[in-house]
């Protein structure tokens, strides 16, 4: 198990949102605070007179949502003027996160998915217009949709909600589909409910535009450990959509938390970052000297956040917000780690 370099630099505040770039980190939710990559800090002159706690940033860089993870309001910004308002429903807004994600269409359109008139129903709309793409008469499935996430290739759309019981879900949608057939964001997507035994679905992430990252917790009920084409409890499987199967599943030795994509790899963010191998379940790395949330899953209790990280676009570094400052680790490389849209935790 190898350990890398960690550098820190010192912040004046709270850091509550990391952005690359370049190789300066950028805090939207505090007006644009950044850090150079010297690690000096340079303060905003922007400020909202509102408590926002998170952020996501288009894949351009140029649009941010500037949101609050458990209310119900936002800022869709362009650089940092202000574009409009948005909302969502006011339904158990403090019981799960803000369901938002910038990211590229396939052609280049980048879009701003969310769910601004009920927490089931998704929609998508132009940024630079605001032109909603998906119209007409819809049919939701009950469903609490959170921790949206657009695929890297734009294609499709991950939902890492949750269903009354509470009990957590993922759902995969066809994107390209739903801008002719809104309708398709209503059913239970590409992901088969049926692919995973009687376990909560704990977090998701693209590893790439077609595999998916599914960490699952404990089991409901008692699970069927025979059935070889199902993701069991306290496991981390690899869906492909193309071939419509777990391309690999493994027991979990340790928490997942919040889940960033990396290649074949993903880091895990539970107590302290960790870097796994998707292909033999192996911790390749870990940094308990880094310490983040324990976390788990989109929805329940208030008092432990999200952690807030960003991965370089290269691969190279991890940004992770510390009580004190940021720690930036250095990760292992690897031949294959691209970087999904949006890498970031919040």
């Amino acid at each position: 198990m190898d350990s890398t370099e960690v550098v820190r630099w010192q912040a004046t505040g709270k850091v509550r949102s990391l952005m690359w770039d370049g190789d300066d980190l950028v805090d939207r939710v505090d007006g644009g605070r950044r850090w150079t990559s010297d690690g000096a800090e340079h303060q905003s002159r922007q400020l909202y007179a509102y408590p926002f706690d998170r952020a996501v940033v288009s894949p351009s860089g140029r649009y941010t949502v500037t949101y609050t993870e458990r209310g119900t309001k936002a800022l869709l910004l362009d650089g940092q003027r202000i574009v409009r308002e948005l909302n969502r429903s006011h339904y158990h807004a403090e019981d799960f996160d803000y369901p938002v994600a910038l990211g590229a269409l396939a052609d280049g359109r980048e879009v701003l998915v969310h769910c601004p008139e009920s927490y089931e129903v998704i929609e998508v709309e132009d940024v630079a217009t605001g032109k909603r793409l998906t119209h007409g008469e819809r049919t939701p499935i009950d469903v609490f949709h959170s921790r949206l996430a657009m695929s890297p290739d734009g294609k499709h759309l991950l939902s890492a909600g949750w269903l009354w019981s509470p009990f957590g879900i993922a759902r995969v949608y066809d994107l390209e589909r739903a801008l002719t057939e809104p309708t398709v964001l209503d059913d239970e997507g590409l992901l088969p409910p049926g692919s995973w035994a009687d376990a909560e679905i704990d977090a998701a992430c693209w590893l790439d535009g077609d595999r998916l990252a599914v960490a699952t917790g404990e089991a409901e009920a008692e699970a069927d450990e025979g059935d070889l084409g199902v993701l069991g409890p306290e496991q981390l499987g690899v869906w492909s959509i193309s071939e419509r199967k777990w391309l690999h599943r493994h027991r979990l030795e340790v928490p997942m938390g919040t889940l960033i994509g990396h290649g074949d790899r993903v880091i895990a963010l539970c107590e302290y970052p960790r870097l796994i191998d998707v292909a033999t379940g192996a911790v390749l790395a870990e940094w308990p000297e880094v310490v983040v949330s324990s976390r788990v899953g989109s929805y329940g209790v208030t008092h432990v956040p999200t952690p807030v990280a960003a991965l370089h676009p290269d691969g190279s570094r991890l940004a992770v917000a510390q009580p004190d400052g940021i720690a930036i680790i250095a990760l292992p490389r690897s031949a294959s780690c691209p970087s999904p849209q949006g890498a970031s935790s919040r």
